[in-house]
């Protein structure tokens, strides 16, 4: 087995379980339990790991990286989101995880 092969399946399996959580929290608009530091965190590592991928061209680290940097901003918007709207509707704060 070609380790592209192994490398392009664990790159979609990873990535399908973010955007997986992602999806949820936009559907549900909770921001209970989900840390306001996750997202800057995936952020911050996804930036360095696509940077890392391009200085040592590899092409399945650099498209999940990528991917995983697109799919840490949108989860970090929505979670900004569902946390106004929350505020919006009196509704209850993150929880203590998330605060």
């Amino acid at each position: 087995m070609s380790p592209d092969v192994v490398g392009w399946a664990s790159a979609s399996l990873l990535l399908a379980t973010i955007v997986q959580q992602v999806w949820t929290q936009w559907k549900s608009g909770a921001t209970a339990g989900v840390s306001k530091f996750l997202f800057v965190g995936q952020t911050l590592a996804s930036a360095g790991f696509t940077i890392y991928s391009v200085m040592t061209d590899n092409l399945v680290f650099i498209v999940v990286n990528a991917a995983l940097l697109v799919s840490a901003l949108v989860g970090e918007a929505i979670y900004w989101r569902n946390r106004r709207r929350q505020r919006k509707q009196g509704g209850p704060r993150a929880s203590a995880a998330g605060t």
